[in-house]
């Protein structure tokens, strides 16, 4: 489990990406502390398991599917990344519930400045486009972000002057791939609510509510 609050920007020193034996090596500090081999580390938001590390070193597993459905496969040696460990139980949440299992990748469309933030435009599929709601949360490169806009198949987040500094969002370019995860509370609602009505969830009426237990007289935001 993650968060989305990056701990430190890595640089990548080695990949290796064949047919028989994908590998990341990383060079890294701060999530180095306390790490060990098996643990987890979140890589642009991309959950990996440590198998091998030093004091300034850590070398992952990549899976064939973690290359198909992310940006990991375009890394090479000199690449920046973000870092995040798996939070601690006593630790605090302070991004939203981040699994590192992402759906899919977006293209950065358009990076704009406005005052002391940047509005970065996410363009991304439909099946990813279908579980982003406007104010809810997004994690973009492992980055919890705030969805502040929805279009029909973009989203815009804005980045404040910290999380600017701390991660390599505002090193990105138009056109440049990202990591998506939607949050994983919105999954399992859609995916309940597509079982209950057993066709494609195209959205929420009242008459669904009311077959479904809820009463004119509850208090519905939205309705």
């Amino acid at each position: 489990m993650f968060t989305g609050i990056v701990e430190e920007v890595g640089q990548v020193r080695q990949t290796i990406f064949d047919e028989n034996s994908s590998k990341i090596s990383i060079c890294a500090r701060t999530v180095l502390e306390d790490t060990k081999v098996g643990d987890s580390i979140a890589v642009n938001g991309v959950c990996l398991t440590v198998i091998s590390l030093s004091e300034r070193e850590f070398t992952a597993d990549v899976m064939p599917e973690t290359l198909r459905k992310s940006n990991l496969g375009r890394l090479h040696s000199g690449s920046l990344v973000n870092l995040e460990r798996a939070v601690p139980v006593n630790g605090r949440l302070g991004g939203h519930f981040m699994l590192g299992h992402i759906d899919g990748t977006g293209i950065i469309h358009q990076m704009k400045k406005e005052k002391n933030a940047v509005w970065i435009t996410v363009k991304a599929s439909q099946e990813i486009m279908a579980l982003i709601v406007e104010k809810g949360s997004i994690a973009v490169d492992g980055v919890s972000l705030t969805v502040a806009n929805v279009e029909n198949c973009s989203f815009q987040v804005s980045i404040v002057p910290h999380t600017g500094q701390q991660t390599i969002l505002l090193n990105k370019r138009g056109g440049d791939s990202v990591n998506l995860e939607s949050d994983i509370i919105g999954k399992y609602v859609r995916k309940f609510l597509i079982l209950k009505t057993d066709e494609p969830l195209n959205g929420i009426t009242f008459d669904f509510l009311q077959q479904n237990g809820f009463k004119k007289e509850d208090k519905l935001y939205g309705i």
